[in-house]
């Protein structure tokens, strides 16, 4: 019962001969704290389920010696002529042409897409992740995203606020959450692309969108990845390196490329030596969005023996 309330009662019951000195107004209560708007709530029965179904297909591929997190070794070996045809393979054609987050973002096959300004990149959690597992993904998309810069040497960074390129953690529970906060991100967000976040297909683990404008379509200038929650550590941190580092513009997958996590064999969960100097050769100034592939090779061919130091 409010203080107000408990002073009108005793009023009330007071003898009506006896003086009442009032007391002293009491301060106001502080008002309730509003609810974040992705406050925690436990998964659902549902949500847990397919916790565990991807829990058990983790340990299926460890058992079968995939998911690998070594970066390759000698049963891995490459040379620059390898990383030339995988780099063409992985950065000239896109997995996913007609998924786009923006209109204006069309088919751009066979030539070179990439971000020309600064990467900002923000972690968003729907409400089903637990508070715990939120600052472990932070953190991991903080460390990945600073190797990232490093390797591209490009201005990429991450954010709270003003972000460009949004990874969101969300699970079964979540989708109206992120439909939600899409709509706000992306106004002319496509249907279809809406409906695939809503209820991906569950051999999606994890999917990026990168979009570019219709006056410079190589560019891009906006990315979202999903990751599903329900996903345990290892192939968790496998989304993180693969969806950001397709955002950025190495977005296909090619069964050649060894060793590299863009192959959709999960013999490796995570970056490799050999994508590293893939994201290198995205970024070389000698390299500019919007060549074609044909126009590219010969470019291709020296930063590759440059960075594996074999002779020109």
């Amino acid at each position: 019962m409010k203080p107000a309330l408990v002073l009108a009662s005793l009023l009330a019951l007071a003898n009506c001969d006896e003086t009442l000195t009032t007391p002293a107004a009491l301060p106001p209560e502080p008002a309730p704290p509003v609810p974040a708007a992705n406050a925690y709530v436990p998964p659902s029965a549902a949500s847990q389920d397919l916790a565990r179904f991807y829990a058990r297909v983790e340990r299926d591929l460890l058992t079968r010696g995939l998911l690998r997190i070594d970066g390759g070794g000698p049963d891995t070996p490459y040379d620059a002529d390898d990383l030339t045809r995988n780099f063409e393979a992985i950065a000239f054609y896109s997995e996913y042409p007609d998924h786009a987050v923006a209109i204006g973002a069309g088919q751009t096959d066979g030539q070179l897409s990439r971000w020309a300004g600064p990467v900002r990149v923000q972690a968003e959690f729907g409400p089903s992740v637990a508070p715990n597992v939120r600052v472990e993904d932070a953190d991991q998309v903080k460390a990945y995203v600073s190797r990232l810069a490093r390797l591209t040497d490009h201005p990429i960074s991450t954010v709270t606020r003003k972000a460009n390129f949004h990874v969101f953690f969300a699970g079964k529970d979540d989708s109206s959450y992120v439909v939600t906060r899409l709509r706000e991100l992306i106004p002319n967000i496509s249907q279809a692309s809406l409906d695939l976040v809503a209820n991906p297909r569950a051999n999606f683990d994890c999917f990026v969108f990168a979009s570019a404008t219709r006056a410079a379509p190589h560019k891009y200038v906006r990315a979202v990845t999903l990751i599903r929650a329900e996903l345990p550590d290892l192939v968790r941190r496998s989304c993180i390196h693969e969806e950001i580092a397709q955002g950025l513009g190495l977005s296909n997958d090619s069964p050649a490329a060894r060793p590299s996590i863009f192959n959709d064999d999960d013999e490796f969960a995570l970056l490799t030596s050999h994508d590293e100097k893939l994201l290198a050769m995205l970024y070389d100034p000698r390299l500019q969005p919007g060549v074609t592939v044909d126009a590219a090779r010969p470019v291709v061919r020296i930063i590759a023996r440059e960075l594996m130091g074999q002779p020109l």
